[in-house]
């Protein structure tokens, strides 16, 4: 009897060059949240009762427990971790993101300079500190970029997901190599 396996989209990633490390994330339950308009207070509200978090201002990310709720965008939001609860449907639009995206993590010193070689935001710590997401280009590709302690974690379509590892991984060697 054949057996099929569930395959990660980068297959258990994990690189470094110098100080560097490029891994893949676990796979999260991830929900795009777009409040209707007029009801983005009451699905903050539904989101505060629910999950403890609320619809973050731009640029925010928010964290309770196993819930963490990342900007995405004009009146847009992904809600990773617990399934949504069934109140903020009321509320706007609750769409079920999980299969669609991919998640790397990059780790190091000089993370903010291999970036810099991809994305056209200045995510230097001082401008870009750690809580801070952005919706942005990464190459030529569509990224969440979410400053982390010690790093960034990065949301590309999961069909962009090898490109945007192979072309991370070419910028983490150049910048090593600098060094």
């Amino acid at each position: 009897m054949i057996r099929l396996a569930a395959e990660t989209p980068l297959g258990g990633l994990c690189v470094s060059h110098g100080d560097l490390t490029l891994t893949e994330l676990p796979a999260v339950r991830l929900t795009l949240l777009a409040p209707w308009p007029g009801e983005a207070r009451a699905m903050s509200h539904a989101l505060q009762a629910a999950h403890g978090v609320y619809f973050p201002e731009p640029g925010e990310t928010l964290e309770n427990g196993g819930t963490r709720i990342l900007w995405a965008g004009r009146a847009q939001a992904l809600l990773a971790g617990p399934a949504p609860a069934k109140e903020l449907s009321h509320h706007g639009a609750v769409v079920d993101q999980t299969e669609g995206w991919a998640g790397i993590r990059l780790e190091g010193a000089d993370a903010a300079l291999v970036l810099a070689r991809l994305c056209p935001l200045d995510l230097r710590g001082k401008a870009f500190q750690a809580g801070r997401t952005a919706r942005s280009l990464l190459g030529h590709m569509n990224a969440q970029i979410t400053a982390v302690d010690g790093g960034f974690e990065l949301l590309v379509m999961r069909s962009m997901a090898r490109t945007a590892a192979t072309e991370i991984e070419h910028a983490m060697r150049n910048v090593a190599a600098r060094g």
